[in-house]
């Protein structure tokens, strides 16, 4: 769904979800009360009887989400990406331990609820999951990434952590010719001397920068890491032999996120030079999730800062 140049994340994905529905029998979705806002409420008003409200009670959803996944049913949460993180023990421990077949699908993640200031702005998630056995994180770039990957996240087994914003969505890969599989990542644009990696939203600021970039004279690389557990390690590993210097920009702190990801991989790999672009702090209300972005630094203009620099 498109308002002016951009995209709604929540939209595409309800919309989609609730045709998958169609074929996916076994399905059930599962909120805490934010079915509309989520826009879990379209597959509500197809299936209601595969349809669960929980109420405000997280922790209740995911151990209801277990149950259902032990006897052999599919299910989906939906619920916005810093709530569910009341859940993370029952996560871990119902979920994760016990490597069940149950998806996590969060809307509202990073800066997206920019309206409800740092309470609701997850930017921690991304560590606190990836740090879990058996579960698999998977952050689309825009909605037609979620085209492409949701269908394949609902047949695959086991847990998955599936993150999306709410409504501020460039069309970052459209155009692009790519199918989405689980544990690889995707050029968006090729260049020989620095490469950005990242994923979700922000790498619209990374295909800026590097048209920025390429005025200078320093051709840059960009990398969609749509998966970011399990990670290409070896698309990683072969862009920093080529470009010998890696930046990673994320909507998250830079504290156990993308960037740090990269950076393990990288350190027993092939270490390079790198620069973090990322949150290192609470977020807070703003008017935009885009003058969050601006106001903490994670957009293009930083990329091409540290860009500079590395270069020199």
């Amino acid at each position: 769904m498109m308002q002016g140049n951009l995209y709604s994340m929540r939209e595409t994905f309800g919309r989609l979800l609730a045709e998958l529905g169609e074929t996916e029998k076994d399905l059930i979705v599962i909120t805490a009360d934010v079915g509309d806002s989520t826009r879990a409420m379209y597959f509500r008003e197809k299936f209601k009887d595969r349809y669960f409200n929980v109420g405000i009670s997280e922790q209740d959803m995911v151990n209801f989400a277990a149950g259902l996944a032990a006897v052999g049913k599919k299910p989906a949460i939906v619920n916005f990406a810093m709530f569910l993180m009341r859940a993370w023990e029952q996560i871990r421990n119902s979920i994760a331990r016990m490597n069940l077949d149950v998806k996590m699908f969060v809307t509202h993640a990073g800066y997206s609820d920019h309206g409800d200031g740092s309470s609701h702005q997850a930017l921690e998630d991304i560590t606190l999951m990836r740090v879990l056995p058996n579960m698999k994180v998977i952050i689309p770039a825009d909605p037609k990434d979620i085209e492409r990957s949701l269908p394949v996240i609902i047949k695959e087994r086991g847990p998955i952590y599936y993150r999306m914003g709410r409504d501020y969505s460039p069309p970052i890969t459209v155009g692009q010719e790519y199918d989405f599989k689980i544990g690889k990542a995707y050029v968006i644009k090729e260049g020989s001397d620095l490469v950005i990696m990242g994923a979700g939203v922000v790498l619209w600021d990374a295909l800026k920068a590097a048209e920025e970039l390429e005025k200078m004279g320093i051709s840059t690389a960009v990398i969609n890491l749509f998966s970011i557990k399990p990670i290409d390690e070896d698309t990683i590993e072969y862009y920093a032999r080529k470009t010998g210097r890696v930046i990673t920009i994320e909507e998250h702190s830079i504290y156990g996120g993308i960037g740090s990801a990269v950076a393990e991989v990288l350190a027993k790999r092939y270490p390079v030079p790198m620069r973090f672009i990322g949150a290192t702090t609470f977020g807070r209300s703003a008017r935009s999730q885009r003058d969050l972005l601006d106001y903490y630094n994670i957009n293009y203009k930083s990329i091409i800062r540290e860009a500079i620099d590395l270069v020199k």
